[in-house]
């Protein structure tokens, strides 16, 4: 029976969440932990903080939607409709005036 080591990355991924998981629970349950603290805000630090590494750790994963993939080619219709007007442009600047008085 050979069982394979654990890698860096699933050990980091079982800390980030385990992490996130006690931070919520600190915020939710305990008062003192929604205020300011001299290292800053502590719901940033005990519930952001750790769950956006977890999300950098699976490289910004967006969640998945079911909508776009019963959408199909018809996906144009869940973002809106674009208008067939051409693209603004800008209009050109007016020329600058020369003056022969200047400022020395």
């Amino acid at each position: 029976m050979s069982t394979k080591a654990p890698t860096a990355v699933s050990i980091l991924d079982e800390i980030l969440c385990t992490a996130s998981a006690i931070g919520l629970v600190l915020v939710a349950l305990l008062p003192g932990a929604r205020g300011m603290s001299p290292v800053g805000w502590l719901p940033m630090w005990l519930v952001a903080m750790p769950a956006l590494s977890w999300w950098a750790l699976h490289g910004f994963a967006l969640p998945y939607r079911r909508a776009d993939a019963d959408a199909g080619a018809d996906g144009a219709a869940l973002r809106g409709v674009r208008r067939a007007l051409p693209q603004a442009r800008r209009s050109a600047r007016p020329a600058r005036r020369r003056d022969a008085r200047r400022a020395a």
